[in-house]
């Protein structure tokens, strides 16, 4: 094997990786004009990735005057493998990212070819998921023509190559590799080749800069190897895509594969039928399942790609070998793609208990994190580590559909149990001081909750109170991390005040927690009398600083309502109006207000009121314009919350029942039905009336000035408020 360190391989390298390098020569395909096109010759190479499509280098696509190869109709153009020309059309081109995506969107010489024929069955390369290093082991493939006719020499590179292109010739550049085949020979097509053609190419790199993978001069790239694969062997992945030879000190580029990272949406070629919103997900999640299907009982295929790999691997004691990491990156396709780049890197330096943060998409999907996890670790920390790693994975992405109704969460629901079941069986095997650490996987806070304890009333008639501050994390977990709990307790005036002090820090320090860009809900709960309670309006601190402004909470995080006599006892009607709320296929506002015609004044409310409120269909959500503080608002929503209903809506400063309804109370019905009509399911209110009070502050749209004070009780029995101070356990944030 020739190397830039003047290694020389023997045949027991060939032996050892057979099996392998007949994988790759049959995984790597020829770029040449449309089938029947006569004369045409070969451009470059290719490497099949998933089903039905080709990774290539973009500059393979182009002439070397840099215009479009010439195709036929719609672009289209040949791929050969397999003694046979498959039509196929470019889809994607990372080189020339679109005008929109700014000057500083990433750039890689790689473009993406879809096959075109549905029907097309062909083997796939193993794409590694870690970035490349020093390689003991690698070797270069190259594509041919169905025909076995060699291709010439081959075009330039792409515009950020540094000038690299193909170079020399196939005659005696390579001939100490072992395993030099005619092309023909790799590929199960015998028709001889006019001269010998060197299949692969035997190379190794020691460096890698911003043109890329380097590998050494004295390796000559044979023509038409721009575009195939390189190959480590001793991992038995694809590690980059050959680009050439650079022209000033003639070392060999590859472009790592782990630039495919960079694949948007804007990189779509017009016209072209792409993968969608996230092309790089959708792509790879494609790879993993298919090399995973791969492996099924009954499946009539011969040796894959993974089994090439075990039998590389056999023997090295690894506890998390290829077999673990086949079966963990399944899974991890599975599952949608997290929702910021950064919560993959939060996850794996939670893992790997370090400080720095790479490029903003270097680690993008679940994928990658499960890449940057190699750390040449000793097989027990390295079994720990992805352990970990899975395990913190699977627990966001159950706590990200939790609380969401339908199909599609649901389903995303039994995926995470699945993974959560694949760790739970190989973490078996661990140490009990490292299963205790990792079982309980840190939680991040979804919710800050404010409740004020009623304690009696002082002498004047005041009505005192405690209150305390919690960190909630779903389904009724609750953090206890501020309380001001004494004997006499103080007025409500004054225990909000006391609130407000810290409350904006509390917020921040949730957030931070939570996850990059996230918002936690604020939760407020209050006793009978204090519905009216404006928390959407409450002013905290905008940052850390000692001096820093006030800004009105409401519009930059959800804000909702809870009762503090509801707790975790939970009644069936209450759950039974939630229930039915989550299912509903619409919402509908039901008008509260007293009995027309009848007199009726509360104090108690009026049987008219019990009887709508009892009857009310399962999308009902009750919506009063009164004042809630007192009078008849305060009993109608007594009645409501004694009838089971979970949420409902109403202004913070609402009319008495001395005034008649007028133009404002029909503004806001109007208003609340409009909201609940295009809400989506209850879940989303909380959301929504975000947006509507964020939409008021700023006068954005016009009609909305009505919501600026709008309060929404939203109270989940699936996830109670916890018990009273003296009866409450502390928990720990998990």
């Amino acid at each position: 094997m020739a190397t830039s360190q003047g290694r020389t391989a023997g045949s027991g390298d060939r032996a050892r990786y057979a099996q392998l390098l007949d994988h790759a020569g049959r995984t790597t395909v020829g770029l040449r004009a449309a089938p029947g096109a006569p004369g045409a010759r070969m451009w470059g190479s290719g490497v099949l990735i998933a089903p039905g499509w080709v990774l290539t280098c973009a500059h393979v696509l182009a002439a070397s005057d840099g215009r479009r190869r010439e195709t036929g109709p719609d672009g289209v153009f040949g791929v050969a493998f397999g003694g046979r020309v498959v039509p196929a059309r470019q889809a994607y081109d990372l080189s020339r990212p679109a005008p929109e995506a700014g000057p500083g969107a990433a750039r890689a010489d790689l473009a993406l070819v879809r096959l075109l024929d549905p029907e097309a069955g062909h083997p796939c390369a193993w794409l590694s998921d870690q970035p490349a290093t020093l390689l003991e082991d690698a070797y270069i493939f190259r594509g041919h023509d169905s025909g076995g006719h060699d291709s010439g020499g081959h075009d330039r590179s792409g515009p950020d190559a540094g000038g690299a292109r193909d170079g020399g010739t196939s005659g005696g550049a390579d001939a100490g590799c072992p395993g030099s085949r005619a092309a023909g020979d790799v590929h199960g097509d015998r028709a001889a080749p006019a001269a010998p053609v060197d299949t692969f190419i035997a190379v190794r790199f020691g460096a890698r800069d911003a043109r890329g993978l380097q590998f050494g001069s004295d390796v000559r790239v044979t023509p038409g190897a721009s575009g195939g694969p390189l190959i480590d062997c001793d991992r038995g992945e694809v590690v980059g895509i050959v680009k050439g030879r650079h022209q000033q000190d003639h070392v060999g580029l590859a472009v790592p594969v782990t630039a495919l990272r960079g694949l948007g949406p804007e990189h779509l070629v017009a016209g072209a039928e792409g993968l969608g919103p996230d092309p790089y997900h959708a792509l790879m999640s494609l790879h993993d399942r298919w090399h995973w299907a791969g492996q099924e009982l009954g499946r009539a295929t011969g040796p894959t790609w993974f089994d090439a790999q075990h039998a590389i691997m056999a023997g090295r004691g690894r506890l998390w070998g290829v077999q673990e990491r086949l079966q963990a990156l399944d899974l991890l396709a599975r599952l949608p793609a997290p929702r910021d780049p950064l919560i993959v890197e939060g996850a794996v330096g939670e893992v790997l208990d370090r400080g720095e943060r790479p490029a903003a998409w270097s680690l993008r999907t679940w994928r990658d994190g499960h890449g940057a996890l190699y750390q040449g670790s000793d097989p027990y920390t390295e079994l720990r580590t992805f352990v970990h790693y899975l395990r913190i994975v699977a627990q966001l992405t159950a706590d990200e559909v939790r609380d969401q109704p339908g199909e599609a969460a649901a389903a995303v629901r039994e995926q995470a149990v699945r993974l959560a079941e694949f760790v739970q069986a190989k973490a078996v095997v661990l140490q009990p001081q490292d299963r205790r650490r990792i079982g309980p996987v840190r939680r991040r806070p979804r919710s800050v909750l404010v409740e004020f304890e009623p304690l009696f009333y002082d002498e004047g008639g005041a009505e005192l109170f405690n209150w305390s501050v919690s960190e909630g994390y779903g389904q009724g977990q609750w953090l206890r991390v501020d309380v001001q709990e004494s004997a006499g307790g103080v007025p409500f005036e004054q225990a909000r005040e006391q609130v407000l002090r810290q409350l904006g820090g509390r917020l921040l320090r949730a957030d931070g927690a939570a996850g990059p860009g996230a918002r936690v809900r604020l939760e407020v709960a209050v006793p009978e009398g204090h519905w009216h309670t404006a928390a959407g309006q409450w002013e905290v601190a905008a940052s850390t600083r000692r001096t820093a402004r006030l800004r009105p909470v409401g519009p930059g995080r959800a804000v909702i309502l809870r009762d503090q006599g509801r707790r975790e006892q939970v009644d069936p009607a209450w759950l039974r109006r939630w229930q039915g709320l989550r299912t509903a296929p619409e919402l509908q506002a039901l008008r509260v207000r007293p009995g027309e015609g009848a007199g009726a004044r509360p104090g108690p409310c009026a049987e008219s009121v019990w009887r709508l409120l009892e009857t009310a269909g399962e999308g009902a959500l009750p919506a009063l314009c009164h004042t809630v503080a007192d009078g008849f608002g305060r009993d109608a929503v007594g009645v409501a919350l004694d009838t089971g209903f979970p949420a409902g809506l109403w202004p913070a400063r609402g009319h008495g029942e001395e005034q008649d309804c007028d133009a404002g109370c029909e503004e806001f019905h109007r208003g609340v039905r409009e909201l609940l009509q295009g809400s989506g399911g209850v879940v989303r209110l909380p959301e929504l009336v975000r947006q509507l009070r964020a939409k008021a502050a700023e006068a954005a749209e016009e009609g909305t000035h009505w919501a600026r004070d709008l309060v929404l009780l939203y109270d989940d029995p699936e996830d109670p408020i916890p018990p009273l101070f003296a009866d409450r356990p502390q928990l720990s944030p998990r």
